[in-house]
């Protein structure tokens, strides 16, 4: 008996019936149940939970599979997906480090594609341009939080030093950095505490207040002056004069200074108030918010996108963008405290509230006022990379008593070694 006829329509329908079973296996073609499923990556309080579960409910047939994954690891994991031909996510949470995605912006679906651009005047247009490369041909993400700053002032200590004390007041009469540092003058020799936290944190605030950063659109390096030079000038001066107590911020020794009044004020973003709550308990009720000395500046906030990869697009931006309605924005501050970035509800009764912590103060105002009047930048996708490289020498200035002329001159020498790898 001739087998070789057999044999070989067996195997091939085999073969056929193996490529039916894989393609049936995953999540890409629907579940059972004719919903299709999309995998959302985010990190702890990115995105709120709640929100998340609500997609089912207006989208009856999608399911979200969410992947809450550490902060730590997120930005890495995320770039390793990106050149990964399987287990990508459809929908991806992204940091204010979005504008380094932007040269792969073909790993991303353009959202003007599926008709983003009909939501554009929901948002802060500063807020937009971040997630859109430099052409405006192409938006990789639609925003999400902001982080607008303001000044952080202790009410009591102002008023030692003969100081303002009404928000109003302060800002009005610490308008620019050369009042803010005259101030510190008054509130050291009146009282003996610092004025600025850290003076890495005044050069990262200058540069927020700004239109101009380390790049250019071209992402030629332009930090050897201009808006750069300037900061780390005024973060030199003040370290000079005294007037920082130069803490590590986000740390045991910081929230001491804080709860101790050894530091008067700081520059800070929106969500810092819960941190110097939980920082400084025993100084509730002594703390105010002004406009920032020298304009106002974000630091901070995310966005979400759709990897190129998706099998399900259009659904995946239908979900997105509801997730990021101005409505589901005021809820995620509501339940969150995630500063929304769609002005239109800025002035929604939702976002005002008394806090005790602040003397009563309804700090809204002043953070929206911020959020307005922020600067569009363009960051560059090597940011992050030459930042830590200013910031780390200011570190040895403000610990080490390093030469601010030589750490400057080192700190450019290793910029161009970075930038030529």
């Amino acid at each position: 008996m001739k087998r070789g006829p057999f044999l070989v329509i067996l195997l091939l329908g085999l073969f056929v019936f193996t490529l039916v079973g894989c393609s049936s296996g995953g999540n890409d073609d629907g579940d059972k149940d004719g919903k299709v499923t999309l995998n959302l990556w985010y990190w702890n309080r990115s995105i709120d939970d709640d929100l998340i579960k609500r997609v089912s409910e207006e989208f009856p047939d999608i399911k979200i599979n969410a992947q809450k994954i550490d902060g730590g690891e997120y930005k890495t994991k995320l770039q390793t997906s990106l050149t990964s031909s399987t287990g990508a996510p459809d929908i991806v949470a992204l940091n204010d480090w979005v504008t380094e995605f932007l040269p792969n912006h073909d790993k991303f679906v353009n959202l003007l594609d599926y008709g983003a651009d009909e939501i554009k005047g929901d948002y802060l247009e500063w807020k937009w341009n971040y997630a859109q490369t430099p052409d405006g041909k192409n938006l990789i993400a639609l925003p999400m939080d902001t982080a607008p700053t303001a000044l952080y002032y202790r009410e009591d200590i102002f008023a030692k030093a003969g100081l303002p004390t009404d928000p109003e007041e302060v800002s009005a009469e610490i308008a620019t950095w050369d009042d803010y540092i005259a101030a510190g003058e008054k509130v050291e020799a009146a009282t003996g505490v610092k004025m600025f936290d850290t003076i890495n944190r005044v050069f990262t605030q200058s540069i927020s207040q700004s239109d101009t950063s380390y790049f250019d659109e071209n992402d030629q390096f332009i930090g050897d002056g201009g808006t750069i030079k300037e900061a780390w000038d005024r973060a030199v001066e003040i370290n000079e004069k005294g007037l920082s107590a130069n803490t590590e911020v986000d740390g045991p020794e910081w929230n001491a200074s804080m709860n101790n009044g050894q530091v008067a004020s700081f520059i800070g973003a929106v969500w810092v108030k819960n941190i110097l709550k939980d920082a400084a308990p025993d100084t509730a009720g002594k703390w105010r918010i002004a406009r920032a000395p020298g304009g106002d500046g974000n630091q901070g906030g995310s966005f979400i996108g759709i990897l190129k990869s998706s099998k399900h697009p259009d659904k995946a931006y239908k979900v997105i963008e509801w997730m990021m309605n101005p409505e589901n924005q005021l809820e995620s501050y509501v339940t969150m405290d995630l500063f929304p970035s769609t002005p239109s509800v800025f002035e929604d009764e939702k976002m005002s509230s008394t806090e005790e912590f602040f003397g009563g103060q309804d700090t809204t105002q002043i953070f929206s006022e911020s959020a307005k009047n922020v600067q569009p930048m363009y960051f560059g996708v090597d940011y992050s990379r030459v930042n830590t490289i200013f910031s780390d020498a200011l570190t040895d200035i403000a610990k080490q008593g390093k030469d601010p002329d030589k750490a400057w001159q080192e700190v450019l020498e290793q910029v161009e070694k970075e930038l030529s790898r």
